[in-house]
């Protein structure tokens, strides 16, 4: 293979055609992600322990939370090399890489400290049930020995999206996927392993991951130069960390907001708890579509506009709303009219299902809304500008989603469609943010343009 299958010209062409191309490999390699998570807790389920089921459940709502921190910083990577592609200053796009590694080894070695001294911690705030206590740090503590590989598969990726290849990063996720179905059953089935099995399988995973795709690398050829003396730290680590960063903390409080959502309906009963929870698996398929657009939309804009071509990349953003909107509908309507559908896939509690069914009924419009939300937020990353979208992230969170949750659920007779509906409430608030930004941010180019004419 040679420069062409390594990296993606988005300057031209169909604009629909080529970030339809792009996101498929994307959305594919987050269906593989949302499966991976869910095979550890299937084969526990099936071969291991009931206190092992709580403990990788609970676990691994801490090490989802530390990999989303890191493909969110991951993201200022993919924008600065995309804007570098599209403005043909290849030469840098080395320094970026090298000043990558740089950060996140650093990062790696101190996220590593962290979870295995502040296992116990972590496992204390989530409340993690005395049965599950122990196996749960178990499997914090096992996962966060193995970051460095989780964060290394998150940082190549990154850097693969950013040349306009969605390929490759695909293929990395499926090698991983298959490496921890086989390492979940012959660590948990026939070596009855439990929780450290699962937590074995997932970072072995990601090891032979990182290992192949560096094999297939080595034999491919660059759109760019890179040598060993750019590995270090260097000014183009403070240009995507001041792009990541703000998402990186939307991200954090974000989730956090959904923990505290969590809490809220924990407090109504276990049919409210449990169909949540059941709700909650079903939408984490549901945001698939919405987030391979936002990463999609990201890469495509930055080199767009690193081309000067804000033509395209508004035209690839308004693409993007109307090609998610069309697929919203169609998952709209599920939600709403047969949300027990694919809740049944889950459990076969009848109790439990009809919560989860109320929940997706208010939640139904979120797969519209958020497409829009999303198709905004990929522009603004692409053109570096992440300060709107971690305002827009917490704002929605604390000024609406939360206070709304929280009222719903006091209201007499609460139940969980209008608590559901708080979601997309949000977003309503959303899309009427990022439109004056998006306004606001359209007559500063203008007037940008028009010093630059004189």
């Amino acid at each position: 293979m040679g420069e062409k299958t390594l990296s993606g010209d988005f300057t031209q062409g169909s604009i629909a055609k080529k970030l339809i191309r792009f996101m498929v490999p994307i959305l594919g390699a987050l269906v593989l992600q949302a499966m991976y998570g869910a095979v550890d807790l299937l084969v526990v389920g099936q071969f291991g322990t009931n206190a092992g089921i709580s403990a990788v459940s609970t676990g691994s709502n801490v090490i989802n939370l530390v990999t989303f921190v890191i493909s969110a910083l991951t993201m200022g990577v993919t924008v600065l090399i995309g804007r570098y592609l599209g403005e043909n200053k290849k030469e840098r796009i080395g320094k970026v890489i090298g000043g990558t590694i740089a950060f996140f080894a650093v990062f790696a070695l101190v996220l590593m400290v962290l979870l295995l001294i502040f296992a116990p911690q972590f496992a204390s705030w989530l409340n993690a049930p005395e049965a599950a206590y122990d196996l749960t740090v178990t499997y914090i503590r096992i996962c966060g020995g193995g970051i460095l590989f989780v964060i290394a598969y998150n940082v190549i990726s990154g850097i693969f999206r950013g040349l306009g290849n969605s390929k490759l990063p695909l293929i990395f996720v499926a090698i991983a996927c298959a490496i921890n179905i086989i390492g979940d059953l012959v660590f948990v089935a026939l070596f009855h392993m439990d929780v450290a099995g699962a937590a074995l399988a997932t970072i072995l995973a990601q090891l032979v991951s990182v290992v192949m795709s560096l094999v297939i690398i080595k034999r491919q050829s660059l759109p760019f130069h890179f040598r060993k003396k750019d590995i270090g730290f260097n000014s183009e680590i403070k240009n995507f960390v001041r792009t990541g960063f703000p998402i990186a903390l939307q991200e954090v409080l974000t989730n956090l907001s959904f923990l505290i959502l969590c809490a809220i309906i924990n407090g109504i009963s276990l049919e409210a708890s449990s169909g949540y929870g059941i709700a909650q698996k079903v939408v984490s398929f549901v945001m698939l579509i919405p987030s391979s657009l936002m990463q999609s939309m990201s890469a495509f804009v930055a080199q767009n506009v690193g081309a000067g071509r804000e033509d395209r990349a508004k035209k690839a953003m308004k693409t993007g709303m109307a090609f998610g909107v069309c697929i919203g509908v169609f998952v709209m309507l599920i939600s709403y009219f047969r949300g027990d559908v694919p809740s049944a896939l889950f459990t076969s509690n009848p109790d439990f299902i009809a919560k989860s069914a109320e929940y997706l009924r208010g939640f139904s419009a979120e797969a519209i809304l958020t497409c829009i939300v999303f198709s905004y937020i990929g522009y603004f990353n692409g053109h570096g500008k992440t300060m709107p979208v971690m305002v827009q992230g917490i704002s929605a969170s604390f000024l609406f989603r939360v206070p709304l949750s929280y009222l719903f659920s006091i209201q007499p007779g609460a139940n969980l469609v209008t608590i559901g509906a708080a979601v997309p409430l949000a977003s309503v608030y959303g899309i009427l943010f990022f439109s004056v930004c998006y306004l606001v941010f359209q007559k500063g180019l203008k007037k940008e343009n028009s010093n630059r004419e004189w």
